[in-house]
């Protein structure tokens, strides 16, 4: 006499991040393991990150560290305490051979020996950290570009790559709950860690952002000085607020843009006067959101091109962007076009 085993989902809350990477890596024949293993390290760092994000104001952590990083902003102490678990994570794994950070001036070489590493790793280790002091949501931003010559010694030009060349990216939400979102082209996928396992559980799968949306997240306070397609677009959206149109904006682009992929709309930090390049980085913020945003079936730009197809010049390469849901986005490229 044999017994069948019980359904999964009565033992288990559902498939962890670790066999959803291990479940598509089997359909890759010249998989090597080295990319799930990378998503590991990412996870523990992910894990780490947010359990010190919830004791902040219980282990003198919350505030800035008194610096001003490469980007003339001021760091929290969390910024630097979350930038070095990923950089510690990603070294004991070693699969990553250079990693460029929104915090750091200049890329991370781990090893010049020849071989170690075949992949770039590029992250906003704490996105909205300006949110800690008030228990704002924060999150973690990162992107993954196998390297050009990975048995040559690690250079600035694996990290210097288009977004069309991306193999992944992904972010992490510290909220209520915790959601690692990732994807590597083909299909956008939500894992909500659960605290009592230590596990990253699917929670949102095959996540598709609506084609239409009455939501947009900017910063209203700066209008004044945006393209005056801009302004129109944002006085006519909010002339149809009884229609269902409404403001939501957190501070933390995670944070939003996880509600424009979830809900639909639009996530924008259009160019300014004096910021007439923008205020995101390409490299760090631009770029994976982009990538993710296309895998699930929105759109990205820049207000004239794809965030994907721009080649990045600098490091920390500013740009302005515009993502969402496909209507949204063609509806605001339209009135930004009109003037031009």
């Amino acid at each position: 006499m044999t017994s069948s085993l019980p359904p999964s989902d009565a033992i288990l809350p559902g498939i962890t991040l670790d066999q959803h990477l291990l479940r598509r890596q089997r359909h890759i024949p010249e998989a090597t393991g080295d990319f799930t293993g990378l998503f590991q390290q990412l996870t523990l760092a992910a894990k780490v990150i947010a359990s010190r994000v919830r004791r902040a104001g219980l282990t003198n952590q919350l505030g800035t560290t008194g610096e001003v990083n490469v980007q003339g902003e001021v760091v929290q102490k969390l910024d630097d305490l979350a930038n070095a678990t990923i950089l510690q994570s990603i070294d004991n794994g070693r699969f990553v051979g250079i990693a460029a950070s929104e915090e750091l001036p200049d890329p991370v070489i781990f090893d010049a020996a020849r071989g170690r590493g075949k992949y770039a790793l590029v992250f906003d280790p704490l996105d909205g950290s300006g949110n800690l002091d008030v228990n704002g949501t924060t999150g973690t931003i990162f992107a993954i570009f196998k390297r050009l010559h990975p048995l040559e010694t690690p250079s600035l030009k694996d990290v210097l790559q288009p977004g069309s060349a991306l193999v992944a990216a992904g972010y992490v939400v510290y909220g209520s709950s915790t959601i690692f979102v990732y994807s590597t082209g083909k299909g956008l996928y939500g894992f909500t860690y659960d605290p009592s396992l230590g596990e990253f559980f699917l929670s949102h799968p095959e996540i598709s952002i609506p084609h239409h949306g009455k939501t947009y997240s900017l910063n209203e306070a700066n209008a004044a000085k945006w393209h005056p397609g801009m302004r129109r677009w944002l006085k006519d959206a909010k002339g149809r607020a009884s229609e269902g149109w409404s403001l939501r904006y957190s501070g933390a682009m995670v944070a939003d843009v996880h509600r424009v992929f979830l809900k639909g709309g639009m996530f924008a930090y259009p160019a300014e006067a004096e910021r007439p390049l923008g205020k995101l980085r390409l490299l760090c913020e631009a770029a994976p959101i982009a990538f993710l945003a296309r895998a699930a079936g929105g759109l990205a730009t820049d207000g004239r091109a794809p965030i994907l197809d721009v080649q990045p010049k600098t490091l920390h390469q500013r740009t302005p962007l515009f993502v969402g849901s496909t209507a949204v986005i063609e509806d605001v490229m339209a009135a930004l076009s009109r003037d031009e």
